[in-house]
Formats: C-alpha cells, structure tokens, sequence
C-alpha cells in the first residue's frame, strides 16, 4: 500500500536534489513489527526485492563501510572487505552506525551521511534501471538508477551478496 510521500525532505533527498540526481520517493506505512524491513518495504511497493537494496554498516580494518545489498540476500563480508582493500570485515554497532550516519537502523540511507564512508554497491544492481534504498526513514524508500546511486555516494560496484 504505497502512499503519497511526506513533502520533509530527509538528509537524503536533500543530498540528491543538491546533487541534481532525479529520485521518486516512495512512502508506505511501516510495522514496527516487519521482521524484515527490506522485505515489508519490497511487498508494500509492490517491487520485485531484487530491485529494493538494503543499506549495511561493517567494519573492515577498524574502519567503517557501507554495503548495499538486495533485501533478500546477505552481506558477503570476506568481499566486502576485499572491495574496499580490507582483509578482515564484522559488522558494526548499530549505536556507531547510528552516530555515523545520521539514521536510525531500519532507515539508513547510503545517501546524505554525516560522515562520508567508502561505500560498494552490490554488482547485481547493475541489471537493474533503478532500485530502491532507504530515503533515511523507516517507511520511504528511493528509486533511482544504480548509477546515480554510486555518483552520490562516490560508491563502487562490487559482487558483495550471498545467498542466506
């Protein structure tokens, strides 16, 4: 149940506007509950979840990356380590996380962070004419080209996903 997108901008759309990089934004009304965010997100807009990406924070090397991958599918950790020159990779503190980027889990954006991180976008989204990420709140979602996505955020491609 896609609804009508709030007119406040999020650190995000901001981003992508100054940037001049053509977005929609679409807004649904999260559950709390929703196990699986990315998922809620991909059924509520009525979005294959190969095309609606999840925004993930790790630390490789003792230092933070972001790895942007398809909903139904994990982060690939050892790669994402070696995309952005690292040998070893964990996840983040979802607290660091949410001091690093400015949102809070469940609606970080790989777009308008407080800090800027290397970022890898999964390769699979190069199939893709637009996918969707979080808009920096649970509930909005961006679509826009996978491209745009890696202009924005001075992000790669990288195969970094792997099944469950």
């Amino acid at each position: 149940m896609a609804r009508r997108p709030e007119t406040a901008g999020t650190p995000a759309t901001l981003a992508l506007q100054r940037a001049g990089i053509a977005f929609r934004a679409l807004a649904y009304e999260h559950d709390p509950r929703a196990a699986a965010y990315g998922l809620e997100a991909a059924r509520k807009l009525g979005v294959e979840p190969e095309r609606v990406f999840k925004t993930l924070l790790a630390t490789v090397d003792g230092a933070l990356a972001v790895g942007i991958v398809p909903v139904a599918l994990q982060l690939d950790l050892k790669a994402l380590a070696a995309a952005v020159g690292g040998r070893r990779a964990e996840m983040a503190d979802p607290a660091v996380a949410e001091r690093r980027t400015g949102y809070v889990v469940g609606g970080i954006s790989p777009i308008g962070q407080k800090t800027s991180l290397p970022t890898v976008l999964d390769d699979s989204a190069i199939l893709c004419e637009s996918i969707l990420v979080s808009g920096g709140r649970r509930g909005l979602d961006l679509e826009l080209a996978p491209d745009d996505l890696l202009a924005v955020t001075g992000g790669r491609y990288a195969p970094i996903a792997r099944a469950r």
